[in-house]
């Protein structure tokens, strides 16, 4: 599993668990593209990355999320790693 994801309050938040390589990459944007078809009808979409410098991969995997979103448009949010001390995923 490369994404994990939940939906509240109407939001679907999505976390890339680990810094993706080219050959996770389709595999992650599959996962994405699936939960953004699935969980609908959600008002906004949360992408929270692993690292505080994403690899390429991963930003193309973000790329790929931003254009599905636009054409639903639907907001979408980005954020950086979680600390610890702070936790940002939805209980």
């Amino acid at each position: 599993m490369l994404i994990r994801h939940a939906v509240r309050d109407g939001v679907l938040h999505l976390e890339i668990l680990r810094n993706l390589d080219i050959s996770s990459r389709a595999a992650a944007t599959l996962e994405i593209e699936m939960l953004l078809f699935a969980h609908r009808p959600y008002t906004r979409v949360r992408v929270q990355l692993p690292t505080a410098e994403p690899s390429p991969a991963c930003l193309s995997v973000l790329a790929r999320a931003r254009r599905l979103c636009e054409r639903e448009a639907i907001p979408l949010a980005v954020l950086g790693p979680a600390t610890p001390s702070a936790q940002t995923w939805p209980a």
